[in-house]
C-alpha cells in the first residue's frame, strides 16, 4: 500500500479544529516543521498538543502558539519560549506539565494498549494532585493514565512507500514512541526511497503504525542554544 502524499497541505487536510496532537521533537531536534506550518496555513484552531516543549518562540509549535491556535498543551518543560509563558500565565493556554519520563511512558502506554502505571515521581508535588496514589513495597507511587491521541506528527530522516521510517541520531527523540500511539500517524520525512531499500534490521518505526508519508519541501534546522556559557 502506497502511504505517499503529495503534500503537507494534503497530509492534514482532514484534520478539524479540536484536535489532539501529538508533535515529535526535542527542543528544536527532530521538528516536524512543515506538518506544523501545514496546520498553520490551513487555519485550525482549538488544538491540544502533546509534545515535549513548546518549540522556539518562532519556530515549530511556537508558531502555532503564536497564531492562538492551540487551547492545552501536554509538556516536560517550556523552554526558552517567553510567549508560551505569557499565554499560561494570562490565561488564554492551558498546560499541563507531566515530568519528562512520564510523559515518555505515558505515550507508549497508550501505544501498547495499556491502562496505566504507577511511578514514584512526582508524589508529594503538584504533578500528584488528583491523582490515585498507591503503597507499592514501602514506596509511594502515583497513578499515570495512558496519552492518545487523534493524530501524531513524526519527523523521520527516511522512509518507503508502506511508511518504514528511520531516524537519524538524537532527531529520533519522542518521534517513535508517539508514532504507535495515534489514531492517524503522519511522517514527515527527509528522503523517500524505494521499496526494498531499507534494512529491516535498521528500521525503528515499521509501517503498521504510518498511514501517511510526506517528504518535507524545505527544513529550517535552527540550532536552540548555540552557546551554553558566556565567552
Amino acid at each position: 500500500m502506497n502511504k505517499i502524499v503529495a503534500s503537507p497541505a494534503e497530509a492534514v487536510a482532514d484534520i478539524a479544529d479540536g484536535a489532539v496532537i501529538m508533535s515529535g521533537g526535542f527542543g528544536a531536534c527532530g521538528i516536524p516543521e512543515n506538518l506544523i506550518q501545514a496546520i498553520l496555513d490551513r487555519g485550525t484552531r482549538e488544538l491540544t498538543m502533546i509534545s515535549n516543549n513548546p518549540g522556539l518562540e518562532d519556530f515549530g509549535l511556537g508558531r502555532l502558539l503564536k497564531a492562538g491556535r492551540v487551547r492545552k498543551m501536554v509538556l516536560s518543560y517550556a523552554g526558552d519560549n517567553k510567549r508560551f509563558g505569557q499565554l499560561v500565565m494570562s490565561g488564554r493556554l492551558e498546560a499541563e506539565f507531566v515530568p519528562q519520563g512520564t510523559l515518555a511512558e505515558r505515550i507508549r502506554a497508550g501505544g501498547a494498549g495499556i491502562g496505566g502505571f504507577y511511578t514514584p515521581t512526582g508524589y508529594g508535588t503538584p504533578v500528584a494532585e488528583g491523582k490515585e496514589v498507591r503503597e507499592i513495597g514501602g514506596r509511594m507511587y502515583v497513578f499515570e493514565a495512558p496519552l492518545r491521541a487523534d493524530y501524531a506528527f513524526v519527523k523521520a530522516w527516511r522512509a518507503d512507500d508502506w511508511g518504514n521510517l528511520v531516524y537519524r541520531k538524537t532527531a529520533r527523540n519522542f518521534n517513535p514512541v508517539m508514532a504507535t500511539a495515534a489514531r492517524t500517524t503522519i511522517a514527515e520525512v527527509e528522503e523517500v526511497v524505494e521499496r526494498g531499500v531499507l534494512d529491516p534490521d535498521a528500521v525503528h518505526t515499521p509501517g503498521v503504525h504510518v498511514q501517511r508519508v510526506v517528504r518535507g519541501p524545505r527544513y529550517e534546522k535552527p540550532i536552540e542554544k548555540p552557546t551554553v556559557r558566556f565567552r
